[in-house]
């Protein structure tokens, strides 16, 4: 029996729309996978790099999530698991703390057991209960401070580098995102690293080397924008390179990160673990947009699609890569072509494992400028952030009731600000003591609220009262 029924003839007219059963013909469907594959291509490298570790290992696995993601759904969801985002300040955290990148690993692969556990109860007692103890008022906080946490590594880590390449690469991006429509829309950030890249390369060629600071070195110093020095030693075909954790220093001044074994550290794990609450909600808000555009009820794979993406971060991070989350982006393309096939995200999964197999393409994409990244994290982790203010007004949360504001207010002030409690041998900080005070604090002024203020849409004194409240007495 086929995997996949041929739809009509093997094309697509005009209003027809591909099941995620169907496929079109074979060179059509080799066609629509590689587009996927551009469409994830540029986040699933450019995490990896601003987490530490190996753009080549994290795209090879990204593929193999992908495979097991869609077999664990039986197709019915097709998605594409790429990078995930949400990881980034962790990792940061987890560097200024004196970790390294096994630490990083470790501590993530965690935040996948905990989304396979959450994935396996959802699948046995339904969605309800996570709604209860994640409401969007929480989830909508947690991921805005989980990106606003990170606004300092721009400024500190990457702007400094090369600010004009920054604010160009910065511009093109939002030209490209808003004022272009169609699918270069959709892959702006992957045009711009490109562009930026190239821009790089050719002000070395006409300008020389430029005095600024230089992350590898952590001092101003003068260099050229663009180093090759890795890609000429890279081979074509063969494994990613295998970490010496030993003198993994000297590895990360030179982007050369690979396959190692996660070390686990309680400390770490304890500020990775809160972002399980981002990709709860990122997870169940992908499997919702992908029943409404294919017409499917998918409420019983929502519990195995978040425990497979719990599972595929288990082994990605397990073997050095970063975890992996279902792609905004690719969902995007679906949209756009009305083709639900899982038989396209076959294909991309495939076309990303054999670019694992290539450290040439590894080492090209390492060797990013730091003022190309600096421009497109400058706008990236804004993103992630006022991902939460989407949650938010999708779900029509009510800031007039101090129920919603209070615990809110002070957990994303403690994220963004990275402020830290002391307990003694170790601290808990930024996202992880902002997400605890969200989660904890929220249900404990729920409880001890009066009835008249949870269900008082107007709130309290702290805000002005409905929208309208500055009109003059003269308007209706």
């Amino acid at each position: 029996m086929a995997l996949w029924k041929l739809h009509g003839d093997g094309s697509l007219k005009l209003g027809e729309v591909v099941a995620p059963h169907e496929r079109l013909s074979w060179g059509k469907t080799i066609g629509l996978g590689a587009q996927h594959v551009v469409a994830m291509f540029g986040a699933t490298f450019v995490f990896p790099l601003l987490m530490g570790l190996n753009p080549q290992l994290a795209v090879m696995m990204s593929g193999v999530a992908t495979l097991v993601f869609l077999l664990t759904v039986k197709g019915k969801v097709p998605s594409y698991l790429g990078s995930s985002a949400s990881f980034v300040g962790v990792a940061t955290a987890i560097y200024s703390a004196g970790g390294n990148p096994s630490d990083v690993t470790g501590a993530m692969f965690w935040v996948g057991v905990l989304l396979l556990m959450v994935g396996l109860i959802i699948s046995a007692v339904g969605a309800k209960v996570i709604h209860r103890a994640l409401p969007p008022v929480v989830t909508g906080g947690v991921v805005m401070l989980i990106g606003f946490n990170l606004a300092p590594v721009v400024a500190n880590t990457y702007w400094p580098q090369d600010q004009w390449v920054g604010l160009v690469t910065m511009l093109l991006v939002v030209v490209l995102s808003v004022g272009v429509r169609g699918f270069l829309g959709r892959i702006a950030i992957f045009v711009s690293l490109i562009f930026g890249y190239v821009l790089s390369w050719l002000l070395d060629v006409f300008t020389g080397p430029i005095t600024a600071f230089s992350a590898s070195a952590g001092a101003v110093t003068t260099h050229l924008r663009v180093n090759w020095s890795g890609v000429a030693n890279a081979a074509w075909v063969g494994l990613p390179p295998v970490t010496d954790l030993a003198n993994w220093q000297w590895h990360a001044q030179t982007n050369v990160v690979g396959f190692h074994l996660p070390h686990f550290n309680v400390a770490f794990a304890l500020i990775a673990l809160p972002v399980v609450i981002a990709l709860i909600a990122e997870n169940t808000g992908h499997v919702k947009a992908v029943a409404e555009m294919t017409g499917e009820n998918l409420d019983k794979q929502m519990g195995p699609a978040i425990a497979a993406d719990g599972a595929t971060s288990m082994l990605a991070t397990f073997v050095g890569a970063g975890p992996t989350t279902t792609y905004a982006e690719n969902i995007g393309v679906m949209a756009s072509t009305k083709v639900y096939s899982s038989a396209a995200y076959v294909v991309a999964a495939i076309v990303a494992i054999l670019f694992g197999f290539s450290p040439k393409f590894g080492a090209i994409i390492s060797a990013t400028p730091g003022g190309v990244l600096g421009g497109i994290t400058v706008v990236l982790y804004g993103m992630i952030g006022l991902l939460g203010a989407k949650i938010w007004k999708e779900n029509q949360v009510n800031f007039g009731n101090p129920v919603n504001l209070v615990p809110v207010a002070a957990g994303i002030i403690i994220g963004v600000g990275n402020v830290s409690l002391d307990l003694g041998g170790w601290q808990l900080s930024g996202i992880a003591f902002g997400t605890l005070v969200t989660v904890i604090v929220y249900h404990l002024a729920h409880r001890l609220a009066p009835a008249e203020l949870k269900n008082n849409p107007e709130g309290a004194v702290l805000i002005v009262n409905r929208p309208g409240a500055y009109k003059g007495d003269h308007e209706d």
